[in-house]
């Protein structure tokens, strides 16, 4: 079999899937070939994929712009029509869209080639933007033969569109390796202004109850640690939130709610891991608040900072299959999180205290709830395990799609 994935800009979760299905596929033994902006290529190495894996540029800009959209589907026609792959599968509704029109006008002597594409987002609210992104949903409704949605929310929408077959994506979150050792590049300098009897006492303050819950693979050494990295104070609760930080991820609520935390003696220590367009913004809102927070920047020992917490917020405005989720169930960490897109459907209902969009006091009201209820925190401990032992692992993930490409050859 020989497979062709199409994907647009990409500076995250969606650039990862496609890389996992493509190792996934070819170590099955298929062809595949990547098609997508040169840049995603150098951001995420796909050419290092494995054996078998394939990466030719295409730019598929992260907006429409019809002179380059007309340059990339006129590209993907003439590649597709020299690789002649048994399927397509294009990564998000632009991709999607340039790719229906592409296989459209790319019949080979064997036919054209089913299209399956994989919808990861929400649409933006309002405007043009929201308007564009209507059309997109037409056309990919209309021109692919299965449409894979990350959420029920957007299968409903495909669906409505007039989509002839709607299914679920599965998107797993990569589990990472982790050692005791966190490699001092990957995180920020720790506060000098936290002296050496401070990070003992700090050390020592963490319970071995509570060490005994803490993931296997994450020592309670590391999370001392960590803790001493931010400055926690013995008995200071440390919240967490991860992500891209842009307007969907919902930083700038989680900071209105640690504003409401004010009056919880020692008051919680807020860490937020990530960059992104608006780390300075941010920065900027969280000093005109008076608030303290850490700003991590990108880390790669996420599941240690994930074990460090007593408390993991997820305030998005919309998710599919959060991967950094899916990584706090797997850590066994407290969960507060935005009711939205698929994290009910991750999380369940017993894995994590849900709270609606956009309402700061709800979101501060569940944080401060678990920091104060000791057995509810251990349920919602508990509760995540549980979940995660059941979530989808890589192999599911690539059966799946593989599932789908030999029945629509068929």
């Amino acid at each position: 079999m020989k497979l062709a994935f199409v994907l647009g800009t990409s500076t995250g979760g969606t650039a990862r899937h496609v890389r996992m299905l493509a190792a996934g596929c070819a170590a099955r033994g298929v062809r595949v070939e990547v098609f997508g902006p040169a840049q995603t290529d150098r951001d995420f190495a796909f050419d290092g994929a494995g054996p078998g894996v394939g990466f030719t540029a295409v730019e598929i800009a992260d907006r429409p712009r019809l002179p380059g959209d007309l340059r990339a589907i006129g590209r993907l026609r003439r590649l597709l029509r020299a690789w002649e792959p048994d399927a397509v599968h294009a990564h998000g509704l632009r991709a999607g869209a340039l790719a229906a029109i592409a296989v459209a006008f790319a019949r080979t002597p064997a036919g054209r080639p089913p299209l399956v594409v994989t919808v990861h987002n929400a649409p933006p609210a309002g405007g043009v933007t929201s308007a564009i992104y209507r059309v997109l949903e037409l056309i990919v409704a209309r021109g692919a033969d299965s449409v894979l949605c990350v959420s029920a929310d957007l299968a409903d929408r495909m669906r409505a569109a007039g989509a002839r077959r709607v299914g679920h994506a599965v998107v797993p979150a990569v589990r990472i390796p982790l050692t005791a050792d966190v490699p001092a590049e990957t995180r920020p300098e720790i506060r000098a202004d936290v002296p050496a009897q401070t990070r003992a006492e700090i050390r020592a303050d963490v319970p071995a109850e509570t060490r005994a819950e803490i993931r296997a693979d994450v020592p309670a050494e590391t999370r001392a640690e960590i803790r001493a990295e931010f400055g926690a104070r013995p008995g200071q609760a440390l919240v967490l939130g991860a992500g891209r930080l842009a307007a969907q991820k919902g930083f700038g609520l989680l900071l209105d709610a640690a504003a409401r935390w004010d009056d919880i003696e020692p008051v919680p220590l807020l860490v937020i891991a990530g960059e992104g367009p608006l780390a300075a913004g941010l920065r900027s809102r969280a000093v005109s608040l008076g608030l303290t927070v850490r700003f991590a920047g990108q880390r790669a020992d996420v599941p240690a900072l994930l074990a460090a917490a007593d408390v993991f917020v997820l305030p998005s405005a919309w998710e599919g299959q959060s991967l950094v989720l899916q990584e706090a169930l797997r850590a066994g960490v407290p969960i507060v999180a935005t009711r939205v897109g698929g994290n009910p459907e991750v999380a369940g209902e017993d894995a994590a205290i849900l709270v609606p969009a956009d309402d700061a006091p709800r979101l501060a009201d569940a944080v401060r709830t678990v920091l104060g209820d000791p057995a509810l925190a251990a349920r919602l401990r508990r509760a995540a395990a549980d979940r995660a032992a059941g979530l989808p692992g890589e192999d599911a993930a690539v059966d799946a799609a593989l599932a789908e490409y030999r029945y629509l050859a068929r």
